[in-house]
């Protein structure tokens, strides 16, 4: 609370110094604000990124991720001109002689064919924004994208844009320019998401009908974000209707969706609560032999409050909860010295989140949230003579505070200070009735991160504009814990403990932190011209250890300590972005360089799931990722579309002091997600209102793998020897998805809306490789086998339906 109060102080200090500087200087005349919020003519929901422009004096304004806009001007008369993708052009004209509130309903752009865009932002937004590295999506522009099994997707959707990458069909998470899955800070509506899979990776765990806008920060991460190594992916849950209730769903081959919005007070109290469902197993008898049998499937529901007494005041209250079940049909689980035959993951994640906004003053605007979020991930076998369940989960509890001030149209501050509570349980094994298996229970990882922040949007003149962030973050390790101390001329292994010391609950012994300086710069070189550039630090606190390419439910989370640093990831980039005169073409293209610093990867023949100490079965080491990522939009007419290219390369070198601290003889290696070239090519016909085509074809590099050089045989037994960590590949992976959405025509107004969406995935039924396995055999070591997810062309059909 000190912290806060300082930073506010610093902050009246500044816009005093810099008002005074402005009043001694020139006598500038007072400024009055036009103050209000932008919203859906016929929902009500906030608008964000309209673009406000005041005709007489061509000055623009942007509303933020609430609809709210400050527009501060001398005394006089003005035409405000309101815009943006989708929506009417609306002028609105105000006689500005003291501070005004107004509200602004814009209506929906239907029947213009070519306002139909695959993008949410303004049409120069990527121009005139200052951040790099940074792609704004809305639920419109989702829908777009031909859906897997009959259901948009947000996951899937990121996968399209350059830089997001992922290791596999059907794997979960995403991977960004060079990073690992659990290096994405994944937010729902401020409470972060710990898997965001349903369906072992078929599907993410946001419902698309709750889904407002998604932004992802890749290269540009403000100040006020922290905690991973390599992008923010913030979901915004829409706000409920607070004029009208409605009903909304949709009933597919593969899972269902029904929700409810609509005012419990009229324009105060209003409320969304939205449930999706799987039940269909008959998905798996669709794919290859060996995973037939397997049973999947899931539900999510997601609900909102919201509460707004007057208009400087809002509370909202979200929450989520979702359950999986997944039980493999076959393979055999690692380590677990069982079969796995009837092997069942059972994975939880509840949410909470308590909001409080209060526009303090028509500068000044406060944020202060209270965050829960629960994983609880596990994982049974009833097999009587080897019967066991495991059992883990991370708890994360934060309270976060954001102030935003705008003392003028050249400056906007930012500042805040969040502090996180963690709990991780790593893996509990608890034997059945029967079962000739030994209980294990690992000890629990406490730790709290605390973080501040301040950051300044500077418009230096009408070419180049800045953003300038510094960031603290610090963890602080507490007990009750047991710690271990190594012999120092030694491994960090079993063998070589020299003594073990208790630290009561509560007590802080390892502390780790540092600071995270942010900037971007903006120049603008010609009408719809821009050259940006950025640096970023990000630490990362909470890793996810795992010895597989593609992470289970139950792998490991793990706080950084005294013997696991936190990583730091250290990014510059630099980019061109270029649209015509009317902004129906845009293109860009960005190049970035990144250095890891303790980079984490598992020691060759690692057991991380019941392992003591993580610390003995991982090494840290360095990293480097680098690449180009090239973007090309057409956003207007009838067939409307982008294509993206990116090259990407990540290395990782593990050289540490002993032989089993090294990987690759402490040589660099190709990262798991390493996939030099990926292109995506959608393209969107829409000839009528009623009706449109998609078309998505993607093409990547296969990921690396790791393939045995030889056999032996001990004991009569044939052992596969492996030398060099990632040296070969997977085959190229390629794919062409075709949808058709039949919707009601918007030119006769109905109460009632529905639509038909018929979607195929994979049309040319390509067996992409998930994977390469062999069978050991005296003559060869190299009989290799694919495993591929989807190896057919996939028919999906859904009927979406409002009213």
């Amino acid at each position: 609370m000190h912290l806060l109060r300082l930073l506010l102080l610093s902050l009246w200090l500044l816009n005093g110094a810099f008002a005074q500087q402005k009043n001694d200087s020139g006598n500038n005349p007072p400024t009055f604000s036009a103050t209000g919020y932008v919203r859906d003519a016929k929902t009500g929901k906030p608008i964000q990124g309209v673009n406000i422009v005041v005709l007489n004096v061509s000055k623009g304004y942007v509303t933020a991720k609430d609809g709210f806009y400050t527009v501060q001007l001398p005394p006089g008369n003005y035409i405000l001109r309101f815009s943006h993708v989708g929506y009417r052009p609306k002028q609105d004209t105000i006689s500005l002689q003291k501070t005004l509130f107004r509200e602004v309903a814009m209506d929906d752009d239907a029947k213009d064919l070519d306002e139909v865009v695959v993008t949410s932002e303004t049409p120069d937004r990527n121009v005139r924004k200052v951040e790099i590295g940074v792609s704004q999506l809305t639920i419109r522009s989702i829908r777009r994208i031909p859906p897997l099994m009959g259901e948009v997707d947000v996951v899937r959707s990121l996968l399209l844009l350059p830089g997001v990458t992922t290791v596999g069909e059907g794997a979960p998470g995403f991977n960004v320019r060079g990073g690992g899955a659990d290096q994405n800070l994944i937010l729902f509506d401020e409470a972060p998401v710990f898997n965001s899979s349903h369906l072992m990776g078929f599907f993410s765990v946001f419902n698309p009908d709750v889904v407002r806008d998604v932004t992802l920060n890749r290269g540009g991460v403000a100040a006020a974000f922290g905690g991973r190594a390599s992008s923010v992916l913030d979901v915004k849950i829409k706000e409920p209707d607070a004029m009208k209730w409605g009903v909304n769903g949709g009933i597919g081959l593969i899972s269902s969706r029904l929700g409810v919005e609509g005012p419990l007070i009229k324009n105060k109290l209003s409320f969304l609560a939205a449930v999706r469902a799987s039940f269909n197993d008959f998905l798996f008898k669709l794919a290859p032999p060996n995973l037939r049998g397997t049973q999947a499937n899931f539900y999510d529901l997601t609900s909102k409050l919201k509460y707004q007494p007057n208009e400087k005041n809002t509370i909202t209250l979200t929450g989520y909860v979702s359950t999986d079940v997944f039980k493999l049909a076959s393979d055999s689980l690692s380590g677990q010295e069982i079969n796995a035959s009837s092997t069942r993951f059972n994975y939880q994640t509840m949410n909470a989140v308590l909001r409080w906004n209060y526009f303090m003053s028509k500068q000044i605007n406060l944020a202060t949230s209270v965050i829960l979020s629960r994983y609880q991930a596990d994982l049974s076998s009833p097999d009587s003579a080897n019967a066991f369940q495991l059992k883990s989960g991370v708890w994360h509890r934060q309270i976060k505070s954001d102030l935003t001030f705008t003392p003028n149209e050249v400056h906007q501050w930012q500042a805040g200070v969040s502090a996180i509570d963690y709990l991780i349980q790593p893996n509990t094994r608890i034997p059945g009735p029967y079962s000739n298996v030994l209980p294990v229970d690992l000890a629990r990882e406490r730790a709290y991160e605390l973080a501040a922040y301040i950051q300044d949007e500077w418009k230096l003149n009408t070419n180049v504009a800045i953003i300038a962030g510094l960031r603290y973050s610090a963890l602080l390790n507490r007990g009750p814990a047991t710690v271990r101390a190594y012999l120092e001329n030694g491994p960090k292994e079993d063998e070589s403990v020299a003594s073990v010391k208790t630290y009561d609950a509560g007590n802080v012994y390892h502390s780790a932190g540092g600071l995270e300086p942010r900037l971007a710069i903006r120049w603008t070189v010609g009408d719809g011209r821009a050259i940006k550039a950025g640096y970023s630090r990000l630490r990362q606190y909470i890793q996810q250890v795992t010895n597989t390419t593609a992470a289970l439910p139950t792998s490991r989370w793990h706080l950084s300590d005294m013997y696991t640093k936190p990583v730091i990831a250290d990014q510059w980039s630099l980019g061109y972005f270029t649209n015509t005169t009317d902004n129906a073409i845009e293109a860009s293209g960005e190049v970035y360089y990144k250095t890891l610093t303790n980079a984490i990867d598992y020691r060759d023949g690692a057991e991380l799931q019941l392992a003591q100490a993580v610390e003995t079965q991982i090494v840290q080491g360095s990293g480097q990722a680098y690449g180009f990522e090239g973007l090309l939009r057409k956003n207007k007419g009838r067939w409307t579309g982008f294509m993206s290219y990116t090259y990407a390369r990540t290395f990782l070198t593990m050289d540490g002091p002993y032989a089993s601290e090294r990987v690759n003889n402490g040589n660099a290696y190709a990262a798991n997600y390493d996939k030099p070239h990926t292109l995506n090519v959608l393209a969107t016909h829409r000839p009528t209102t009623w009706f449109s085509m998609s078309l998505n074809f993607t093409y990547s590099t296969g990921r690396p793998t790791t393939q045995p050089s030889a056999i032996a045989r001990v004991a009569g037994i044939l052992v596969p020897i492996y030398l060099d960590r990632n040296q070969q590949r997977v085959p190229d992976y390629h794919r062409l998805d075709f949808s058709m959405t039949f919707e009601q025509n918007p030119l006769k107004k109905k109460k009632n809306q529905s639509s038909w969406v018929f979607s195929v995935y994979n049309v040319y039924a390509h067996k992409n490789a998930y994977s390469i396995f062999y069978k050991l055999s005296p003559a060869s070591a190299t009989d290799a086998y694919k495993l591929s997810i989807f190896g057919t062309a996939f028919p999906s059909l859904t009927y979406n339906f409002k009213f």
